[in-house]
């Protein structure tokens, strides 16, 4: 039913090889459970693949299979709390399978607009899911920052990890929340997908939106101006915003750092030490 790409999953971990092996037989449960026909080439992600569908009835829908790790186990909970709201209506799932059944979107996504107009489109999103109260089954934060680092200058460090003590909320929170991440549908014109939610602060959301679309910036003047949009634009605190950033900066930069994907790492650098001066 479906050819999975050559060199899928393989940076998803240990066990991967086998779900990817796996994927043309999930596909073909998961179409015969909802009878449902391909309808479209199989599209794909880092962590999932998705098959555009059609439902018995002649409705359009998308199968999503998804790698299930601490990031991703939670997307359908997410995708119940939004309801639609905001966000791609999850209109099954199938834990065992690792297969969601949603509704169909335009591939046109926020990151194919100027960024100003994708900036106040996010921001109204996250004034509509700020009042969403987490459930007490989602992953909170946890700081996994070393107490030093051959690359990281001991004061950002040092920074990051006191920023990652500030008491967190918990609101509903997608820490994915990206331009790409939001597709033009027909229900409503802008709706989010791939949640990767957990329980804190909406403002921890805020640092995808800095390293997305980077090089649009113009330096530091540039950074600090789309950050104080994308508060203004989501009613996001500036404080608590300005401390997630510099903590998952320097997370990310670490993370970066030992993955070597090390243009990123450089623009998490970057932010780390924009956030640590402003």
């Amino acid at each position: 039913m479906i050819t999975v790409p050559e060199g899928f999953g393989l940076e998803l971990g240990e066990g991967a090889s086998e779900w990817v092996a796996a994927l043309p037989r999930l596909a073909t449960r998961a179409c015969a459970r909802w009878r449902l026909t391909p309808d479209g080439p199989l599209m794909n992600g880092f962590c999932a693949v998705v098959l555009p569908v059609r439902r018995a009835d002649g409705h359009p829908a998308v199968l999503k299979l998804s790698w299930i790790d601490d990031e991703t186990r939670h997307e359908p909970l997410a995708l119940r709390l939004y309801d639609g709201n905001g966000a791609v209506q999850l209109l099954d799932h199938d834990e065992e399978l690792g297969a969601l059944l949603l509704e169909r979107l335009d591939r046109h996504s926020l990151d194919d607009e100027p960024v100003d107009l994708a900036i106040g489109v996010i921001g109204g999103l996250l004034r509509r899911h700020r009042g969403i109260e987490a459930p007490a089954e989602l992953r909170r934060f946890r700081d996994t920052l070393p107490a030093d680092h051959p690359a990281v200058p001991r004061e950002l460090l040092d920074a990051a990890r006191e920023a990652g003590t500030r008491p967190m909320g918990t609101t509903l929170v997608n820490e994915d929340l990206h331009y790409q991440n939001v597709l033009r549908g027909d229900r409503e014109p802008w709706l989010v997908i791939d949640p990767k939610p957990l329980s804190g602060d909406p403002e921890y959301c805020m640092i995808p939106l800095l390293w997305n679309r980077f090089d649009e910036l113009d330096g530091p003047k540039g950074l600090t101006g789309r950050f104080l949009a994308i508060c203004d634009a989501g009613e996001l605190d500036v404080a608590k915003a300005r401390d997630w950033t510099l903590q998952r900066a320097v997370a990310n930069w670490i993370w970066c750092l030992e993955e070597n994907v090390e243009k990123v790492a450089v623009i998490c650098a970057d932010i780390a030490r924009w956030a640590a001066r402003t």
